[in-house]
């Protein structure tokens, strides 16, 4: 009795209908493999574009607040002049009020430094260099000399006086008798006490004419 086995004809069979041709099975890779390239190159578009507009957002804001802080800035710098403006103002206001009131202070202190029996009878100034001249009369030296002296320890008057010229003279009087008097002149540089020394180029300024110089007559007794 022959045996047929149908079954693995069967089989065989089926395998044959399984085979895939090699040029599908090549498309079919191919295929897969640009699919994925595809979702690849998808994907990292998806996050460039993420990062771009992440970093659009952060320029956008940077440049907002460059915006805020030069107008802050702006504002600073218009306060600083203004501060400065108004520094120089203060200044300018001190320095007149000072310049107001040295006369004030340099006839103050001649007045109060007088000794008895000298008198004073034409004050010079010479508003560049503060130099002051004194013109006057007294009876003797001995009060000239402690009138110098009595400026100096003042602190309104640079170190030393200087006497310029005193001269002998006879007082005539209808009414008393002749009577010797010393006529002098002294020089003398005002300054406030604690005052910065004179630049040369101050100290080398031309003086001006007698004409701009300050003359005040002052009464005897002074």
């Amino acid at each position: 009795m022959i045996k047929v086995n149908l079954l693995a004809g069967e089989r065989k069979k089926a395998k044959k209908k399984l085979l895939i041709p090699a040029g599908q099975q090549l498309t079919i890779v191919c295929s897969l493999v640009l699919v994925l390239s595809l979702l690849a190159v998808g994907w990292r578009f998806w996050a460039i574009t993420k990062v771009s507009k992440q970093l659009d957002a952060d320029i956008a804001a940077a440049q907002r607040e460059t915006a805020q802080l030069q107008t802050i800035i702006a504002q600073v710098q218009a306060f600083e002049q203004e501060k400065a403006q108004l520094q120089q103002r203060i200044v300018l206001i001190e320095e007149l009020r000072k310049a107001q009131t040295g006369p004030v202070h340099m006839l103050d202190q001649i007045s109060r430094s007088v000794p008895p029996m000298l008198w004073l009878t034409q004050l010079k100034q010479n508003p560049a260099t503060n130099e002051v001249l004194l013109d006057g009369r007294c009876t003797t030296l001995t009060g000239l000399s402690d009138f110098v002296a009595t400026l100096e320890s003042t602190g309104f008057f640079k170190k030393s006086i200087e006497i310029v010229s005193s001269v002998s003279e006879t007082a005539k009087a209808s009414s008393t008798p002749q009577a010797e008097m010393i006529k002098f002149q002294i020089k003398a540089t005002f300054q406030r006490p604690g005052a910065p020394a004179a630049t040369p180029a101050t100290a080398a300024a031309p003086a001006p004419s007698h004409s701009a110089a300050v003359n005040r007559e002052l009464k005897p007794g002074v």
